[in-house]
């Protein structure tokens, strides 16, 4: 069983980049409270790391 990693959007994204607003959606977060599982890879790590200060991310085995 692969890994996975659960994202959580905990703060609001108005008043960010819009760079930053693109990678949320590409997360598939929108509101606050949005949680979404996803696969542990490269990819989804460095989107994460372009928005740590807007997210909460937990690692699932």
């Amino acid at each position: 069983m692969a890994k996975t990693l659960t994202v959580t959007l905990k703060r609001s994204k108005i008043g960010s980049k819009p760079k930053a607003q693109g990678t949320l959606r590409a997360l598939g977060l929108s509101k606050i409270g949005d949680t979404n599982t996803l696969p542990d890879r490269p990819e989804i790590r460095g989107m994460i790391a372009r928005v740590p200060h807007l997210i909460e991310v937990q690692e699932n085995n």
